[in-house]
């Protein structure tokens, strides 16, 4: 769908100047000549624009250009990182279907893997991302659609061993599905290893304001969904004019029957307002993703010698259990870092509570400094045994690393220190 023709309605004249910024189209819905061209835009809704429910120029446009950073050929924006996750996973899956997730991922994500999903009738079985190729293959049953972990692990800063899940996951003629919300594209590319479709929470990096909830889908428009084990993408949807996804759409087949099927029904897609705010952190994140590695390999280098700190988590440290995979699939480590402090639980507390410039909440990938307890606030539903399996331990502190001078950023870990 090309955006030019669709803000005509919405005071934006296409000609041979173009605006310095994307402009806002604050409309819900679309004038048409005749009812011959409504009819054919509901037989083909890349032909133009239907609803707002669907599409929106000013989304459409921010769509457009997370695919190409991502290097994939479309891409459908959320209201959440969580709803991009959601919609991933019922594109090609549903009731009686199962898919395997590694176990260090996201707590809201291990929730909903967990809890909602089987409610729906989707099984996710977990399994440890350090397993040998043949233990994690022996965990695929017939029934399985996906395979999903993320680029670097939330908030156990591991690094996925991208080409090796994709060529498992592949074996088993199934897609996968990388989270690269920590990386951005700016990162790493999880399409150049082999990955099938990305998500991000935008509400993180992307946006990096923290003003805005969002999330994205991206498909890479390589996997071949007519392998037989995916009759929604190749079979006649009834519910849609009997269209084959595959047969219409080619390669964008994953992506148009996520827009038109899920997105039709689940109705959450971004406001207008919304998608022009991501624009304005998409246009500096390159410039921000090289500032926060910088600052955040500084501060875990620092954590690293400190007596009170029982070990850190950051990719980009050589004492790092990730440091060989970060070479391999990163152009760096974002700015979290996820670091134990000895005393546990207790002594994360006065860690935190002493802290100044540094803001306690439940948000990550800011442009300021912030930091949370794991344990008891994001991850604080899952089971002694889950967090263990996340990677959490009652005394880690997730520290998500800002733009703030990063001396600033020193003397603050310092004053909390100071309270063990």
């Amino acid at each position: 769908m090309k955006i030019e023709t669709q803000c005509l309605h919405a005071g934006y004249q296409p000609g041979n100047t173009e605006p310095r910024v994307i402009p806002i189209v604050q409309s819900t819905t679309y004038v048409y000549d005749s009812t011959e061209e409504v009819a054919a835009v509901f037989d083909d809704p890349t032909k133009s624009l239907v609803y707002s429910r669907f599409g929106n120029p000013t989304v459409m446009a921010v769509e457009d250009k997370i695919a190409a950073l991502e290097g994939g050929v479309g891409a459908m924006c959320t209201t959440s990182g969580q709803a991009a996750t959601l919609l991933s996973i019922l594109n090609i899956c549903s009731a009686g279907d199962s898919i395997i997730s590694t176990s260090e991922i996201y707590g809201g994500t291990i929730n909903l893997f967990s809890h909602t999903l089987p409610r729906l009738g989707i099984e996710c079985i977990y399994i440890d991302k350090n397993a040998s190729d043949e233990e994690i293959i022996a965990a695929f049953r017939p029934n399985t659609k996906a395979v999903f972990g993320e680029t670097i692990a939330n908030p156990a800063l591991t690094v996925l061993d991208i080409e090796r899940f994709a060529k498992i996951a592949h074996s088993q003629n199934v897609p996968l599905i990388v989270d690269n919300t920590f990386a951005t594209p700016i990162l790493c590319k999880p399409f150049e290893f082999g990955a099938d479709i990305v998500i991000h929470s935008t509400s993180k990096y992307m946006d990096g304001h923290a003003i805005q909830v969002g999330g994205v889908i991206v498909d890479s428009g390589k996997f071949d969904w007519t392998n037989g084990k995916f009759p929604g993408l190749t079979e006649p949807d009834e519910s849609y004019h009997g269209i084959s996804y595959t047969k219409t759409y080619g390669d964008m087949a994953y992506i148009i029957k996520a827009r038109m099927q899920l997105m039709r029904d689940f109705g959450v897609y971004p406001a207008a307002h919304s998608a022009f705010l991501l624009n304005l952190g998409l246009e500096t994140l390159a410039v921000r993703m090289k500032q926060y590695c910088e600052n955040a390999t500084t501060v875990a280098k620092y954590l690293e010698q400190s007596d009170k700190v029982e070990y850190v988590r950051y990719p980009a440290l050589e004492s790092d259990e990730s440091y060989a995979l970060a070479q391999k699939y990163l152009k760096g480590c974002s700015g979290v870092i996820s670091f134990v402090v000895k005393g546990g639980r207790e002594a994360a507390m006065k860690v935190m509570n002493a802290l100044q410039l540094a803001s306690n909440e439940v948000h990550v990938a800011d442009i300021r400094t912030c930091v949370l307890h794991p344990a008891s606030e994001t991850h604080r539903q899952l089971s002694d045994e889950q967090l263990v399996a996340a990677g959490i331990e009652s005394g880690m502190i997730r520290l998500s690393v800002g733009l703030e001078n990063v001396e600033d950023i020193l003397a603050d870990i310092k004053l909390g220190l100071e309270q063990i």
